[in-house]
């Protein structure tokens, strides 16, 4: 019996990951290259589109040497990457989308250069804002291609193709200039219930020009995540180390496929449409899918099949989220002494400031109460939602002159209950538009603690469900190279398939009031951080 094998290939902020998986969900075998990142004032982040390639290639050549499976073998091949915008010139040349050399051609999803731009879009009230929790984000497109067409009318204008990342891999693979339905509805605003970019939009906004070229440079064939883009051309097989012509799927962005490769699985936790997947990464996103469009004021959304193919997705999040915690303590002035004495443990300081929380309490439950008096707002990236304030900062109150370890702990825990406060904020924002969640099913590499888990699950009320692979997100994009290839008819079958549940950790009894009372401190921080802010703008 010949056993199919499908590559998942992710595109984080930092490194690219591939895993290979067998049909029924399996790792078999997993690779990783690190990939280089441009910082600059102004919240500039640039990487190269080539550099990412080249990562990408070693580290599919990786896994498929790590399972110990030649290339010929893989059956199907599926892209997740960051929502990061990629501009190439003609045969798909770099340009510059900054003050640097033409190799930086990304803006990578964090960059928020485009501030001001974004706040003069929403500033217009056009109805697309409604599918984006009715104010557009400047981690999104739009406002970054107006920000290149004012300040970079070079590159603006002598560009061939505008793409998402997932997307440009695809084409980088296959040749293919088909965007993904998940990259476009979430990150571009186009409408994919009504199949069609809205050109008043684009004209209002200032980006009339693409109208005029009937959207060419930034797509007019749009396909659902999974549909085959074709076979992998002579000179991406050769590169990667697979066989010409393997199919390659639509891609999508990094954290829906980590919700593509979580929420489908049972675990007797109700439907897909019950289970909000939670990716915790350097940043965090929730998924949430529903039957029918779910308009919730500062969650991005309701975008129509942009993840699970005929289901309506509400995405929200945290601009920082593993990025924060480390934010957080690195603030402490203990913080030097947890580092040496991480390393001399061989592991990263966050895990060991999470393991010796979990080692002088009780209960990983019981650790909530290290926190003490202090309290954090950890949007330190801004609020992505319900507030959609690109503007947000953090808090942290409650501090004292205390500079020992028991202190760095206390805050990296009052910086994890935050995290669950935010992630609450998001669910309650979410109901009353009737967007009801019943778990979270957890992904992402900032949540693989079980402490974490568990003051998750406390500080939401609500079970938090893990699942059985370690690589979540990957096993998404797995899932689209078996679609593409034709093993698993659509992509609800990959999900039934492929995806499963290891277990589930429930709300502790004993904590709710404590937790009740951290979250109003929480909300009422927040909303003191935001009347400090107005008054700020005021004066200047």
């Amino acid at each position: 019996m010949t056993v199919s094998y499908f590559l998942g290939v992710d595109v984080g902020t930092g490194s690219v990951r591939a895993g290979l998986f067998d049909a029924a969900g399996a790792l078999c075998g997993t690779g990783r290259h690190p990939i280089r990142m441009w910082r600059e004032a102004g919240d500039i982040a640039e990487q190269s589109s080539e550099d990412i390639w080249q990562a990408v290639c070693r580290s599919v050549r990786g896994a498929c040497a790590t399972a110990g499976v030649d290339g010929g073998a893989i059956a199907g091949i599926g892209f997740d990457a960051t929502c990061s915008l990629v501009v190439v010139g003609p045969g798909g040349a770099p340009l510059a989308v900054g003050d640097g050399p033409a190799e930086r051609n990304v803006i990578v999803w964090m960059d928020h250069r485009a501030t001001a731009e974004a706040r003069a879009i929403n500033a217009t009230g056009h109805p697309v804002l409604d599918y984006v929790g009715g104010a557009i984000s400047p981690e999104m497109q739009t406002p970054k291609l107006l920000w290149l067409k004012q300040h970079r009318p070079a590159s603006f204008a002598g560009a061939w193709q505008f793409f998402d990342l997932a997307d440009y891999l695809g084409w980088r693979a296959t040749g293919s200039l088909a965007r993904s339905t998940c990259t476009v509805t979430c990150k571009w605003t186009y409408l994919a219930h009504e199949q069609r970019w809205d050109e008043s939009y684009f004209r209002t906004i200032g980006l009339g020009v693409l109208a005029d070229e009937h959207f060419a440079r930034i797509g007019t064939e749009i396909v659902e995540p999974g549909t085959s883009l074709g076979g992998l051309g002579a000179a991406a097989a050769a590169e990667l180390g697979l066989a010409p012509g393997t199919p390659v799927g639509a891609g999508l962005i990094d954290a829906h496929a980590g919700g593509i490769g979580t929420v489908g699985s049972g675990g007797g936790l109700g439907s897909i449409a019950s289970r909000l997947a939670y990716v915790m990464g350097t940043s965090a996103c929730t998924m949430a899918s529903t039957d029918r469009p779910a308009f919730v004021p500062g969650v991005w959304g309701p975008y129509y099949s942009a993840m699970v193919p005929g289901l309506w997705l509400n995405e929200g999040g945290q601009s920082a989220a593993g990025a924060a915690i480390d934010r957080l303590v690195r603030c402490h002035p203990a913080f030097g002494e947890a580092a040496a004495l991480a390393k001399a443990g061989g592991v990263d300081t966050v895990a060991w400031l999470a393991a010796e929380a979990g080692a002088q309490s009780e209960t990983p439950s019981a650790a909530a109460r290290l926190a003490g008096r202090l309290h954090v707002v950890p949007d330190f990236l801004g609020n992505r939602s319900p507030l959609a304030d690109p503007a947000a900062r953090a808090v942290i109150a409650g501090l004292d002159m205390d500079e020992s370890l028991p202190s760095l702990l206390g805050l990296y825990i009052a910086g994890i209950c935050a995290l669950g406060y935010g992630l609450r904020q998001i669910v309650e924002a979410q109901q009353p538009q009737g967007v009801v969640t019943q778990a979270i099913v957890i992904s992402g590499g900032a949540g693989q603690s079980d402490l974490v888990r568990q003051l998750l699950a406390d500080a939401t009320s609500l079970p938090v469900a893990i699942p059985a692979t370690d690589e979540p997100v990957l096993l998404g994009s797995a899932m689209l190279g078996a679609v593409a290839g034709g093993v698993h008819a659509t992509l609800g079958a990959a999900m039934t398939a492929m995806s499963h549940i290891a277990h589930t950790v429930r709300p502790a009894a004993g904590f709710g009031r404590l937790h009740e009372g951290r979250y109003r401190s929480f909300l009422r921080l927040q909303q003191a951080a935001a009347e400090l802010g107005r008054n700020d703008e005021d004066l200047t």
